[in-house]
């Protein structure tokens, strides 16, 4: 049977503990390539059985999420917003803090205080007692359970000393209410700060939704563009967004590729050149004929390879979920223990051993741990992107760290990729009107850069004609070809014979027939980066099928010293290997050529345009040409896992000293759950720094 994506929009996970809890229940079920994503509300499946999904949807709201059609239009009910529960627990808090301070002695009194702290209580057994139950029925408790056991342990203990009248010291109403208004506040924190590191794809999705002048039978109807169809003729104007991929039919634009590459400059773009759908036309007007629609198009693919990648977990990230998986019931643990030692052996009392167990479950922070990885990946990968870099999953951040050598094709990646034809030599007897023709028939069923060159520069020169019967290409070798009279060509970079300052040679019947000589500029910037990569200790090395005199030009000019060339594809993959035994290895090349090596690296960098085909062929995609965005790769993988560590340094090192301390009896109850509440958004703070912080490489 054919498996069958099911793509679900779920509300009411707030961490990373939710998603685990989600993941395992569908895991439990035999489903495959299951992503959830917290932060983007979404839950990816794959299931043979289409009748299984309305049961998937009822077991995820069973575990108190909400499976809702659509997230754009989706508006949460007055009542269910944190915001609105916050509030209202705090107009009820308020006055049971107060009531130590002012000298209103009716505040005092038990049932004032119980009929203050009764509808504080009642909003956190709804908001957090449900989704304690609910995450402990899925097997991983969380942050919840503690909250629930600590405000209700302080509720109880005050409501039977109300009941038997027990006096003053029964009365820790303020504690359960305060407990519950300040975690809130925090989850209102964490909700809006989370919001904020999902900002790269939702901008991108903006992008989606704009409106299309879509013709038909001559008239023009204005549509959304999700119901453009291909091959529908779309009209774009000055200042419009190009609302699908297509081809241009007619007319001349000017078009700002920014949202995709991060380059500021626009693109030319002229009849029969391809657009791609989110991108904005800044002067001109165009008729495009839609190519790529909905999830086929470019702009759909990267936003579901963000999301996907936002999704990957780095293996960093498996120290701090194993923990965060046995944390809610170790804590309890805890507490129960600092109940019974201050209570048995140091002779506590009840209400000290209560306050100290209390404060032990309030203190601790397992989302903390939870939240450390995925909001500095999303943050980090989300700053990438606007800058042309797309990254496939926070793994890769990981496996750049400590990287000592990155290999570069030459050809497209150091030089431009744009070939110069400088001279054409012949030997023997033969006119070079011949040879041309001969390289024109043969160059011109290849869709090579070098053969499309040739093609394009050799359409104005003098050449005898020739029909060719076929025409077959040798991956990394050149092309054979055979015309109506019989004779076998061969064009190619020959390893023997001829002039070595010639980088193609093309034989006819096995006999030397010609040489082309062809020049391919070093980019600029080229040397800014190789003289950065050494800066940084990264040894730069030159990979190339290319000629062995070309490649130590251009490695000289450049200030390479590791030089292979003359390689052809299996020899590539040999010597990328032989790289990887010395260290961490990243591969730079077109994305298609070299995607056999690009695979075998720790890290392949697809240096190419916004393709199908680069999307699909590396690890992480330069969107625009410019070279310094190999080093902003560098540089904000670097700078995401120093923020992964320093955010599960934070997270650890505040649990392994607040605990204590609040089993210890150093900290109140209120106090502890302040702290908690905000060590979240201490760890969300210090991913959002991602977006401000100046990222640069050393200078050369």
């Amino acid at each position: 049977m054919t498996e069958q994506l099911v793509e679900l929009n779920v509300t009411g996970m707030h961490c990373n503990n939710c998603a685990i809890s989600v993941h395992r229940m569908l895991e439990k079920k035999g489903l495959q390539n299951i992503l959830v994503d917290f932060a983007g509300e979404e839950v990816k499946f794959s299931t043979a059985d289409a009748s299984a999904v309305p049961g998937i949807i009822k077991d995820i709201e069973g575990l108190g999420y909400h499976v809702i059609e659509d997230l754009s239009a989706h508006q949460e009910k007055f009542y269910q917003k944190v915001e609105s529960k916050f509030i209202f627990c705090a107009i009820f808090t308020a006055p049971l803090l107060l009531h130590m301070v002012l000298p209103w002695h009716w505040l005092h009194h038990a049932s004032v205080q119980l009929a203050l702290c009764l509808p504080v209580f009642i909003v956190g057994c709804l908001h957090f007692g449900k989704s304690a139950i609910t995450s402990i029925k899925s097997g991983v408790p969380n942050m919840d359970v503690l909250i629930f056991i600590g405000s209700t342990a302080a509720f109880i203990y005050s409501l039977v000393g109300t009941i038997q009248n027990l006096g003053g010291q029964y009365q820790f109403y303020e504690t359960c209410a305060t407990i519950i208004t300040l975690v809130l506040l925090g989850n209102l924190f964490e909700k809006r700060s989370v919001t904020q590191t999902t900002s790269a794809v939702k901008d991108l999705v903006k992008f989606q939704q704009v409106e299309a002048r879509r013709i038909v039978n001559g008239e023009i109807e204005v549509v959304n563009a999700k119901e453009i169809k291909s091959g529908d003729i779309v009209l774009v104007n000055t200042g419009d967004k190009i609302p699908v991929d297509g081809d241009i039919l007619e007319g001349s634009a000017s078009v700002d590729e920014s949202m995709l590459t991060g380059e500021s400059v626009p693109v030319e773009k002229q009849k029969y050149d391809s657009v791609i759908g989110g991108t904005i036309l800044q002067s001109g007007n165009i008729r495009i004929m839609a190519t790529k629609v909905g999830s086929n198009s470019v702009l759909a693919q990267i936003i579901d390879l963000m999301k996907r990648a936002q999704a990957a977990k780095p293996p960093i990230q498996k120290l701090g979920d194993k923990v965060a998986a046995v944390f809610v019931p170790a804590v309890i643990l805890i507490a129960l223990i600092t109940f019974l030692l201050t209570y048995f052996v140091f002779n506590g009392g009840l209400q000290n051993s209560l306050m100290h167990a209390i404060a032990v479950l309030v203190i601790s922070c397992p989302c903390a741990m939870g939240l450390a990885t995925p909001t500095a990946v999303m943050v980090g990968l989300g700053r990438a992107a606007k800058n042309g870099v797309l990254i496939k999953g926070g793994d890769t951040i990981e496996a750049v760290a400590n990287t000592k050598y990155v290999i570069f094709d030459k050809t497209g990646t150091l030089t431009t990729g744009k070939f110069a034809l400088r001279d054409i030599k012949t030997y023997g007897d033969v006119p070079v009107e011949s040879a041309r023709g001969i390289i024109a028939a043969i160059e011109a069923r290849s869709n090579h850069p070098i053969a499309r060159s040739l093609v394009e520069q050799l359409k104005a020169q003098p050449q005898e004609k020739l029909i060719l019967k076929t025409v077959s290409e040798e991956k990394g070798l050149g092309m054979r070809a055979e015309d109506v009279q019989g004779n076998h060509y061969f064009l190619g970079a020959a390893k023997d014979g001829g002039d070595s300052n010639y980088n193609l040679s093309l034989y006819k019947n096995q006999q030397l027939l010609a040489q082309i000589a062809i020049q391919d500029d070093i980019k600029p910037g080229a040397a800014n980066l190789i003289a950065s990569l050494k800066k940084m200790g990264i040894t730069p090395v030159l990979l190339s099928g290319d000629k062995a005199s070309r490649c130590n030009d251009v490695a000289q000019t450049l200030g390479i010293t590791s030089i292979h060339a003359e390689k052809l594809p299996d020899e590539k993959l040999a010597i990328v290997d032989v790289y990887k035994q010395k260290g961490k290895t990243v591969m730079i090349g077109d994305g298609i050529n070299d995607a056999p090596a690009l695979t075998k690296a720790d890290v392949g960098v697809s240096m190419n345009d916004a393709s199908h085909i680069a999307i699909q062929s590396a690890r992480v995609i330069l969107l625009n040409t410019d070279l310094n965005s190999l080093l902003f790769f560098l540089q904000v993988s670097k700078h995401t896992l120093l923020t992964i560590k320093q955010n599960l340094f934070w997270a650890f090192a505040y649990n392994i000293v607040a605990i204590p301390v609040a089993a210890l009896g150093f900290m109140s109850p209120m106090f502890g759950a302040f702290t908690m509440a905000f060590s979240d958004v201490v760890v969300i703070g210090n991913s959002l720094r991602l977006k401000i912080k100046r990222i640069s490489p050393p200078a050369p």
